[in-house]
């Protein structure tokens, strides 16, 4: 594993394999940082996609798949979002103030270059040193909205913005595993898909964005099923687009 307190990387990038990458994947906050907040909101949504580190580093332990996964909470930065957009460094989300987050322009300017600018740069070293053959868009959602006692129907979703060249294929695989799958829900692609947008369809680099229903993946046992799943999913889906 290489690491850096924006980003980590697990396993071993390949030429022609599969990379995950996972913008929301921590809910670490820096010593050094204050936002604010109750404690116990990091461990839910708001903070980081629960499960998606899990499966992830079950994924790159497969030979020819790497996982890259940010390193603090969406809290500290959201590096799923443009460099100029007010949640990058949210003051508030999900209803919640995130009062340490109220910076200056400098502050403001310095959080990003500690944080949102490395990572984004790794990510792309790693892209141009060992091209993949497909990115997987890792994220998680919860069982329902907490604004709602509706839960929400799909075991997964899946997100493009305009290349849906893997997302076509991908659709009627997952259906095949018994999985109802979101086209574009509960989120869409075309509107919160930054990180993928820059690095997949900016360069014509295929990708895939999965997003997985949190309580599908809170054991670990789950996280070991919908890895194997993925990895078996990505493979094919990589053939397919080779073809």
């Amino acid at each position: 594993m290489s690491s850096h307190e924006a980003w980590r990387l697990l396993g071993t990038p390949r030429f022609g394999g599969i990379l995950v990458v996972s913008d929301h994947a921590s809910n670490h906050v820096p010593a050094d940082i204050h936002l604010g907040i109750a404690p116990a909101l990091l461990s839910q949504h708001i903070a980081v996609d629960l499960g998606v580190a899990e499966v992830g580093a079950l994924m790159a332990q497969r030979p020819g798949i790497a996982a890259f996964q940010a390193g603090v909470s969406r809290l500290v930065c959201d590096c799923n979002r443009e460099e100029h957009a007010p949640a990058v460094i949210p003051i508030a989300s999900d209803g919640h103030a995130v009062p340490g987050n109220a910076l200056d322009h400098a502050g403001h300017q310095a959080r990003l270059a500690r944080f949102f600018h490395p990572y984004h740069a790794a990510l792309e070293r790693v892209l141009n040193d060992s091209p993949p053959a497909l990115i997987l868009s890792l994220h998680s959602f919860t069982p329902q909205l907490a604004t709602s006692d509706e839960p929400r129907p799909w075991h997964c979703g899946v997100l493009y913005n305009q290349d849906d060249r893997a997302a076509q294929i991908a659709i009627p695989l997952l259906e095949a595993e018994g999985l109802v799958v979101g086209d574009q829900e509960p989120y869409s692609g075309q509107l919160l898909n930054a990180t993928m947008n820059r690095h997949a369809e900016a360069d014509g680099r295929p990708y895939l964005g999965i997003e997985i229903r949190q309580d599908e993946i809170a054991t670990r046992a789950q996280q070991a099923d919908w890895a194997e799943r993925l990895a078996r999913i990505c493979n094919e889906v990589a053939l397919k687009l080779g073809d």
